[in-house]
């Protein structure tokens, strides 16, 4: 880091001859110094942007959670029973004013504002001229009043409603809820009860909202207000329309007469967009306070409403958002702290080439009447020089391009960076001065058992106990355990790698040419003056490496595993399904199963109503899945739900024997001698045996469900219904949007909307788009970025330390007959064998990893659902990273070859030079 021996006098007097004499080293080694302030600016900058991205990107996690969950469940809920005071809706106002005078300092509402007003408890049968009635059934109505509608919404027919004291209630409708159901301006209603007396409303106006996806109609917790619901009952198979009607503010008192009473309500959004991850329990205190603690007793008296209640799903789900993200924690420290490893390796490297060359010169000034203490205080006026103005600009420039809230954790990671760097030099040099260090090798042996000792310890103790459980925070075993596995790696390949050379060494002898055998000979014995090769290097690429690798696996299976959840949840690649008593036509059929990507399609018939008996059995409710056994065995296996062997359903007998079927596990004991019946098509009876046990099917998606499986060959013939099938499914990547094309296509309006399409692809895509696992992802490849090119940089450091002496190597062989082609392949042989022996090392340190802290990793959080415990070996991800790991260092040692062994000879040989 610092330039070449200078004659400094270390008795100099304090002051301008101290500062002279670091001026004058930092000017003799000017490209030593300027490679120095870049790896401290690189290493804090990045020790700066760390905790500002997770900062950064846990908060995006946490707004984007909390948007998708909607604005009713991020909102706080107020009721109260109707106020039967004069002015009602003076006193919706007052109560607002004391509810938003007592939200807690840590949060903020939305700017869309609080949504109030008065709802009927209960709806009621309309009866009048022109109503649509599906299945004889007259619409329900809902009346509920909102303050401020013209703001809001427009007007399009009629007027707003006002005025309703007496005889029939003024009520405005939306267009669209109105045309549903076929109700018109001047429309006089009666709402029948059957627990009340009859009453009427009359609507006097229609209008459509000014923003459908405004707050002030998204959060009333009335889903029928801008549009007519169609309900249905499965039971009775019949349907009817439902909707709601808003009054004026006159008749807010009529509510309670139209629902049985009525009830006062405010929601008032918050801000999730504010919210940060590591105030989210403050805030929590503060949200349950308001809703069941001391600011909620307040409120009662603030608003003179002793019935107030208050609600709020936010507790919850701010508990269920710091779950999953101090779940996903462990997984996306790997990358951070291999990254942190791989740069403490490089500091430590660069001082210890930096002490080596400087050692004669250390040891010169304390020959000269030096102290030790005073070698090594301008040692550190040498490094701060250097480091501060560096690290002093990464920090700021960190600051700068990434915003955060928070500044603490950045800066004391920068600081603890900085402070490796200004003392890495120093604490080289304190030992290069100590005066006993014959124990050296015996400390070395010492300290690698220990670090095997460790290792074997945090393996067994992560494989006994498994990962820390969601909640618990950072799991520091997980985490470590793989930067302890490549780091025993690292040792036990510093320790094999001299013998192994040597062997070669020896093959290469028995050979003709001598330029192999001269560089395995140098590359067994170290390049520089035959120390031993140094560990560092060996230690920074296998961290690499193998935090990569292993990183790589996990982001592979997250991959691979979150296809499988979506398989699970569709039942194959995609899945459609007709409403209850609709069948999928042959013509659909046969169109879906020529789309483009479809391998293989299947048309199942399933009959939820159907019933299992036995003589000694009530009958219970089944499931009853019809379809070709192979066919359908592979569409289990391909999902990963209810595997099963087709021959147990194709093994029958005769025409009178019991159908052979597979039930769930739940119907295990069901009746007894071995024979059940079921009864499917409303009164259709088969004699079945079941052969097995399945847990699970892709035709239905809940594990608790009662299903029966059934061979479609034998039951068709009885059963003509089961030749229509009510469900089809694909494998093969299918585009959803050209499938419900084609639903729409092959049905009537009224069934293509209530049929159900659903694909793979969608499933996985809406799990990936979670920015708690991109911000995850995110973080791993720019930690893995950082830590190959820190890596590289051990390297190159390495081949650079050994340049010279290996430089005038070259230049002596080259007067005894040397060819500049020779002392290229020379400084390949000596070089590449550690290099290249590195990536290996670490691609088996990744997969001893993986196979040892595998079955502990839970990737549940990271997928989106839930999933088994458990890593796959992952071997195509840890070749990638080793393999480009290895060629980028092969290329840098390619480049210095290049460079070193067609050097002039004139260069290199000097007369006194004892290089």
């Amino acid at each position: 880091m610092t330039g070449p021996t200078t004659d400094p006098r270390t008795t100099a007097p304090r002051g301008r001859g101290g500062a002279g004499w670091v001026r004058t080293r930092l000017r003799a080694a000017p490209l030593a110094t300027l490679l120095s302030a870049v790896l401290v600016f690189v290493s804090v900058l990045l020790a700066t942007a760390l905790p500002r991205a997770l900062d950064r990107g846990a908060d995006r996690a946490l707004r984007a959670y909390l948007v998708e969950q909607g604005p009713a469940a991020t909102s706080l809920v107020a009721t109260a029973q109707t106020s039967r005071r004069e002015d009602p809706a003076g006193d919706l106002e007052h109560t607002l004013d004391a509810l938003r005078a007592a939200i807690g300092p840590g949060y903020g509402l939305a700017d869309s504002g609080p949504v109030y007003g008065v709802r009927a408890k209960d709806s009621r049968s309309l009866t009048g001229p022109g109503l649509v009635r599906p299945s004889d059934i007259a619409p329900n109505l809902d009346l509920l009043h909102l303050p401020q509608l013209a703001a809001h919404s427009r007007l399009v027919e009629g007027r707003w409603p006002s005025g309703g004291g007496e005889g029939t209630v003024p009520v405005v409708l939306s267009k669209r809820a109105a045309d549903t159901i076929g109700a018109k301006v001047g429309s006089v209603l009666e709402g029948s009860s059957g627990i009340a007396l009859p009453m009427g409303i009359e609507v006097v106006g229609l209008f459509t909202p000014a923003d459908p996806a405004d707050v002030y109609w998204t959060d009333t917790g009335d889903t029928c207000l801008l549009q007519a619901c169609l309900r249905w009952d499965e039971m009775e198979e019949k349907s009817w329309w439902d909707t709601s009607a808003l009054v004026g503010p006159e008749g807010i008192g009529r509510l309670a007469g139209w629902g049985t009473r009525s009830t006062d309500f405010w929601r008032l959004p918050v801000d999730t967009g504010a919210l940060r991850t590591d105030r989210l329990s403050e805030v929590a205190e503060q949200i349950a306070s308001y809703v069941s603690g001391p600011t909620a007793n307040r409120l009662l008296t603030d608003t003179g409403r002793g019935d107030i209640r208050i609600t709020s799903e936010l507790p919850k789900l701010f508990a269920a958002a710091e779950a999953r993200r101090q779940a996903a924690a462990p997984l996306a420290a790997i990358g951070p702290a291999g990254v942190a490893g791989v740069a403490l390796v490089v500091f430590c490297l660069a001082a210890g080439l930096t002490g080596d060359r400087r050692a004669t010169e250390l040891a010169l000034l304390l020959a000269r009447g030096g102290s030790r203490a005073g070698v090594l205080r301008r040692l550190l006026g040498e490094s701060a020089v250097t480091v501060l103005p560096a690290a002093a600009l990464a920090a700021a420039l960190g600051v700068l391009l990434l915003p955060a809230p928070r500044s603490a954790p950045s800066l004391i990671a920068a600081g603890a960076v900085t402070l490796a760097a200004l003392l890495a030099f120093p604490v080289r040099a304190f030992v290069l001065l100590s005066a006993r260090r014959a124990a050296a090798p015996r400390r070395r042996l010492v300290a690698e058992l220990l670090v095997l000792a460790a290792t074997a310890a945090a393996v067994a103790e992560v494989r006994r106990r498994g990962v820390a459980p969601a909640g618990a925070g950072l799991d520091p075993l997980l985490v470590a355990a793989p930067l302890l596995i490549a780091l025993s790696g690292g040792l036990l390949l510093a320790r094999l790698l001299p013998p192994l050379a040597r062997l070669a060494a020896r093959a290469a002898g028995r050979g003709r040419g001598l330029t192999g055998f001269l560089g395995l000979a140098r590359a067994a014995r170290g390049s520089a003056g035959g120390a031993r090769p140094s560990v560092l290097p060996l230690v920074a690429l296998l961290l690499a490496v193998t935090t990569g690798g292993f990183g790589s696996a996990v982001l592979a299976a997250v991959d691979g595993s979150r296809l499988q959840a979506a398989r699970g949840d569709v039942g194959g690649d995609a899945h459609v399904s007709a409403p209850p008593r609709e069948v999928l036509t042959p013509e659909f059929l046969r169109a879906a199963g020529a789309l483009p990507g479809v391998r293989s399609s299947l048309g199942v018939w399933t009959d939820r109503d159907a019933f299992l008996m036995s003589d000694d059995l009530v009958g219970t409710r089944v499931r009853a899945v019809v379809a070709d056994p192979a066919a359908y065995a592979a569409l289990s296996d391909a999902a990963g739900r209810g595997r099963f062997d087709p021959s147990r359903l194709a093994a029958g007998g005769g025409a009178d024997a019991p159908v052979p079927v597979l039930i769930s596990k739940n119907l295990v004991g069901k009746g007894s001698g071995g024979e059940l019946r079921i009864r499917v098509a409303g009164g259709v009876e088969l004699r079945t045996r079941p052969v097995g046990l399945v847990e699970g099917t892709p035709a239905e998606p809940s594990a608790e469900a009662a299903v029966v499986v059934i061979p479609a060959q034998p039951v068709t013939a009885r059963v003509p219904e089961a030749t229509r099938p009510n469900h089809w499914f694909a494998l093969g990547p299918v585009d959803e949007e050209r499938l419900r094309t084609l639903v729409r296509a092959h049905a009537p309006a009224p069934v293509a909307e209530r049929t159900f399409v659903h694909t793979s692809a969608a499933v996985a895509a809406k799990l990936a788009g979670d920015p708690l696992q991109h911000a995850a992802a995110q973080l791993f490849w720019g930690s893995l970025a950082a830590a190959a090119g820190f890596a590289l940089l051990a390297v190159l450091l390495t081949l650079v330390r050994a340049a010279p002496e290996r430089g005038a190597l070259l230049a002596r062989l080259r007067t005894m007959g040397l060819r500049p082609r020779q002392g290229v392949v020379l400084v390949l042989t000596e070089s590449l064998p550690q290099v290249l022996a590195a990536p290996l090392g670490g691609a088996l340190t990744a997969v001893a990893a993986i196979a040892l802290l595998g079955p502990s990793v839970d990737l549940s959080t990271l997928v989106g659902a839930t999933v088994p415990a458990g890593l796959g070996p992952g071997l195509r991800p840890v070749l990638v990273q080793a393999l480009g790991l290895a060629g980028l260092v092969a290329a840098a040692v390619l480049a210095e070859a290049a460079v070193n062994g067609r050097r002039q000879i004139t260069t290199e040989l000097r007369a006194g030079d004892r290089r």
